[in-house]
């Protein structure tokens, strides 16, 4: 079995369970050895013996933090550093739905800590780990995204905000570490069966609206894309097959990405796989020019 991350060493956050644990043991199979972060320490050290037991104790380590806070982030990244002498990669997965319902009605409260988590704990982490990565002159920020990002998500403000701005400081740290070897890229894993859908269906049509509210029970019932299709993506994207592309948003499931190392340069010089901004004559209009 070839192990593409091996000699590299990687955070994952939110890795407790879901779609982080999933991309934890990836990485551990590929040859990585990995610190596991999430706030439940109990459920993270848990965690930590099941991947240790599929392939040995010194390759996997935990740490129980809320990555939202800047210490914690900043905690986390030195005790990875001083428990495998390195750091290669940080993949940001921490994030939640936060409140559901009409953006007025919800607990403020509520709205501002899913941008806390889901923004700022993607944030802290990279800015921890970029001056590590500034003087190896390398290093892969593996960001995990989502529908939200891409799609308005009505009665799931603060996650829909939340997503599309992580993305879009995604493709900006992008541009600003370009020049020292660092690639930062976004992943839309596609439609998970997790915990998270578990809580769309369980806070009902009434708070999430019906149209949401049946695509979420269709996918329960179907099964979801495996976990497995976004951990593998993920491992690509930590990996020197993915050298040279950044800044960019790549669905697990409909992106071609095992092959895009050979378009890198024309993909350097458009903006595929990016937010933008639509104007009438994409979609085939001739009003809307001035």
């Amino acid at each position: 079995m070839t192990q593409p991350l091996t000699d590299r060493v990687a955070i994952v956050t939110g890795s407790s369970q879901g779609l982080g644990f999933e991309i934890a043991r990836a990485y551990v199979q590929a040859g990585a050895r990995v610190m596991l972060c999430a706030r439940d320490a109990a459920l993270i050290e848990t965690r930590r013996q099941e991947i240790a037991r599929l392939a040995a104790p010194d390759v996997v380590d935990a740490v129980a933090a809320d990555v939202s806070d800047e210490y914690a982030a900043q905690r986390l990244v030195e005790s990875t550093l001083a428990r495998f002498g390195g750091l290669h990669i940080l993949v940001n997965n921490a994030g939640i739905y936060g409140p559901m319902g009409p953006t007025e009605q919800v607990e403020w409260t509520e709205w501002t800590r899913a941008m806390e988590i889901n923004v700022y704990g993607s944030i802290l982490p990279a800015r921890a780990v970029l001056p590590h990565f500034k003087r190896a002159r390398y290093g892969k920020i593996v960001q995990i995204s989502g529908g939200g990002a891409t799609n308005p998500l009505p009665r799931l403000t603060a996650y829909a905000a939340s997503k599309a701005a992580i993305v879009r400081f995604a493709e900006s740290l992008a541009l600003e570490v370009r020049a020292d070897g660092i690639d930062v890229n976004a992943i839309a894993p596609g439609a998970l069966n997790t915990r998270m859908l578990d809580e769309v269906i369980t806070a009902g049509p009434s708070a999430v609206g019906q149209d949401f509210y049946d695509r979420m029970v269709k996918i329960k019932a179907e099964g979801g894309t495996p976990l497995e299709v976004g951990a593998t993506l993920a491992v690509f994207l930590g990996s020197a097959a993915s050298d040279g592309l950044s800044g960019r948003l790549l669905s697990a499931v409909w992106d071609p990405w095992e092959t895009l190392p050979k378009h890198l340069n024309e993909i350097e010089r458009s903006d595929v796989y990016t937010l933008r901004r639509i104007v009438p004559k994409d979609r085939g209009l001739t009003w809307g020019d001035r």
